[in-house]
């Protein structure tokens, strides 16, 4: 039984995680981190743990947790995992973690785009970009995993068998991503009240969005050469889900049936991407709950263009799910395990 801890467990990320880990068979929860709430029962703050979870909540003492549990889950802001890894925590445990503090290799890169100063560089080359579906083998040798971002995830695997293949540009790709408010995170936001979100849509980030960095380097690693991207996110009133709309000029005529092909190449013996029937588009509402990532593309002869879909759950395979999905592999578990839920609807 693998014994997980997690630190920022009552954020929706690490909520979620929980929700997850109850329903894994191979794993339990030791440690319910939560600066917040340090001493409150769980299940006080969120009563949908209600005789599921008995435990109070504890500090983001990680050297102590380290000592407890063979892996932890850190669901925080930027910098706050980097500041907590040491050596002495890395030889003793495996550290997933859901923040951007290890996504970006270029830590003048990263410092530039989030606004601060790293405060542990020497372990951002070991750290593995945990996108399992492409770098599944680092993953299952890898002791510091930086989970992805949401909108990273669903633009990476929607955009990336074209480009692996070298079927676009990647300098003309432009993304439009709409994202409902959880991913936002949990904390009072003036921007985030029902009044402000209901009855309205709003691009925000236009140009200057953290995740901008993240995805043109994945993207750049796919292609094999540096690209440059448009990239603007959207705030939609729903709790969960992100669609992902990008746009590519491509390189030479081909036909739906190519491309399919190159997609089903990519995905057919992956699980969680599921690559939808001509002329379905992707939508949210058929992978919410779910680990699922829904792509589809539609050619644009009109305009030499490819229109590319995709749809996921930004709580889950943009978050926790691709978590617990890392952990299986790290552990040598199926990767399946715990995250076979069915998408829920309505």
């Amino acid at each position: 039984m693998i014994k997980a801890g997690i630190i920022g467990s009552t954020g929706y990320a690490g909520s979620e995680i929980v929700r997850l880990l109850l329903g894994h068979k191979d794993a339990e929860i030791r440690w319910f981190g939560s600066r917040s709430y340090i001493d409150r029962k769980y299940a006080d703050i969120y009563q949908n743990f209600f005789q599921l979870v008995d435990a109070a909540c504890m500090d983001d003492n990680m050297d102590a947790l380290a000592d407890q549990v063979d892996v932890i889950f850190t669901a925080t802001p930027q910098g706050l995992c980097a500041s907590l890894v040491k050596e002495e925590i890395l030889s003793k445990v495996k550290i997933i973690d859901l923040s951007a503090d290890f996504r970006i290799k270029d830590v003048d890169k990263y410092e530039k785009w989030y606004g601060i100063t790293h405060p542990s560089p020497e372990y951002i080359k070991e750290a593995v970009y945990g996108l399992c579906e492409i770098n599944r083998e680092q993953v299952k040798k890898a002791r510091l995993i930086a989970n992805p971002g949401c909108y990273p995830t669903c633009s990476t695997l929607s955009l990336y068998p074209l480009l692996k293949e070298g079927l676009i540009d990647g300098n003309t790709v432009i993304i439009d991503a709409k994202s409902g408010t959880s991913g936002a995170g949990r904390g009072a936001k003036v921007d985030n009240l029902f009044c402000e979100v209901n009855e309205n849509m709003k691009a925000y980030g236009v140009a200057t969005h953290r995740h901008t960095p993240e995805i043109e380097d994945q993207l750049s690693y796919a292609a094999g050469e540096e690209i440059t991207i448009n990239f603007t996110p959207h705030l939609v009133p729903m709790n969960r889900g992100i669609l992902v709309t990008a746009y590519a000029s491509l390189k030479k005529n081909v036909s739906y049936e190519e491309v399919k092909a190159v997609y089903d190449n990519y995905y057919a013996e992956e699980t969680f991407v599921r690559v939808l029937e001509k002329d379905v588009c992707p939508q949210t509402k058929w992978v919410e709950g779910s680990n699922y990532v829904d792509v589809n593309f539609k050619l644009d002869p009109r305009t030499n263009r490819i229109i590319v879909m995709g749809a996921m759950d930004n709580l889950v395979k943009g978050a926790a799910g691709q978590a617990v999905q890392n952990m299986n592999l790290m552990f040598g578990l199926p990767e399946t395990e715990g995250l076979l839920q069915v998408p829920m609807f309505p």
